[in-house]
């Protein structure tokens, strides 16, 4: 399972609306020279994430809780989000490219394999359930348990004060 920390924002039967707050890779220092993460967020913004997870756990309003999702799902996600499209539009290309002796139709070919391959994806991992809301259970986050606050969260300052083994780069920085 690939865990975080979320706040619940909401509550409706057996599912709840939760919030990440994005953070560094590390998470710890913010240090602002050197660190590509940092560069990012000062151009896109660290913006809080909310989502819909499954409380087995009954976690009301407020709470800080562990929320998961399944290794396996993240990782056929992802294949079907990048591999899939790209076969798609290759075959596009390809067939395109045998009736055609046009370069704009093989690119409209391969951009309709990619429109094409993107929509079978969408049908494949998205299915409707009766309410009519799209997502299937396979996909979806699970909160796992209630955060313990004060065993795993590390502040800046108890960071500080461990050791901290500084890298330098080739050019000294």
């Amino acid at each position: 399972m690939i865990e975080e920390y979320a706040i619940v924002t909401g509550r409706i039967d057996t599912q709840a609306t939760l919030e990440i707050e994005r953070r560094t890779a590390c998470g710890l220092c913010g240090q602002k020279r050197g660190c590509g993460n940092a560069a990012w967020g000062k151009l896109l913004g660290h913006n809080s994430h909310t989502f819909t997870a499954e409380n087995p756990v009954n976690a009301n309003v407020g709470d800080s809780v562990v929320v998961g999702i399944d290794e396996q799902a993240v990782l056929n996600s992802a294949f079907y989000l990048y591999v899939v499209p790209l076969i798609a539009m290759l075959i596009g290309t390809v067939l395109a490219d045998s009736f055609f002796n046009n370069q704009f139709y093989v690119f409209l070919g391969a951009a309709l394999g990619l429109v094409l391959g993107f929509l079978w994806v969408k049908g494949h991992l998205i299915g409707h359930n009766k309410s009519g809301i799209a997502y299937s259970k396979k996909y979806q986050a699970v909160i796992l348990r209630f955060a313990d606050d004060e065993a795993d969260v590390v502040s800046c300052t108890e960071a500080k004060a461990v050791d901290i083994v500084k890298f330098e780069t080739k050019r000294g920085e």
